[in-house]
């Protein structure tokens, strides 16, 4: 018996498998479809419309007093005048973009509106501004006048895109 051969048993090796590099590849998979899923959502501005089927949601007649209308042109100019076109309050005004311009004569309108109202027995009724952009202005200058709407807390506007005759010739003459 001493003489058998010895049984040769086979080493075992280890089998550990390292995920060093599947967990670093994870992580960066994962940080990678976060920031894509932050960047591809859309960003919109709330717009909020009334119900067509309401006969007393939208105000078909505006005070005088209560109404501007800002007219949108080409090369970023804004024409508004208080009132309506062919007795306009105010004469009409060539203004730009920013705090000193239409944000400016917005809030100026929108106290002048709230005082008016207060004093005729309908308090908190502030300006109803028409946005008319004609053909020639862009996109840009519409979400630039609905910010502007916004930070001067206007909640009564109209986008209208047609043009009376007189409001024709205005934007011809400035």
């Amino acid at each position: 018996m001493e003489n058998l051969p010895k049984k040769i048993r086979s080493k075992k090796l280890n089998s550990r498998v390292d995920l060093t590099a599947m967990v670093s590849v994870s992580f960066l998979l994962i940080i990678f479809f976060m920031v894509v899923g932050e960047l591809s959502k859309p960003k919109v501005m709330d717009l909020n419309l009334p119900d067509l089927d309401c006969d007393d949601c939208f105000p078909t007649y505006v005070e005088e007093n209560r109404c501007l209308t800002i007219l949108l042109d080409k090369n970023n100019r804004i024409i508004s005048y208080s009132g309506l076109i062919p007795t306009p309050a105010n004469t009409s005004k060539k203004m730009e973009y920013g705090k000193n311009g239409i944000r400016k004569e917005l809030l100026e309108k929108n106290k002048m509106a709230l005082e008016y109202s207060a004093k005729h027995g309908k308090p908190g009724r502030g300006v109803v501004v028409m946005i008319k952009p004609s053909k020639n202005s862009n996109y840009g200058n519409l979400i630039e006048i609905l910010d502007e709407l916004k930070i001067a807390n206007i909640d009564f506007y109209n986008i209208d895109s047609e043009f009376t005759p007189e409001e024709t010739k205005l934007l011809a003459s400035k």
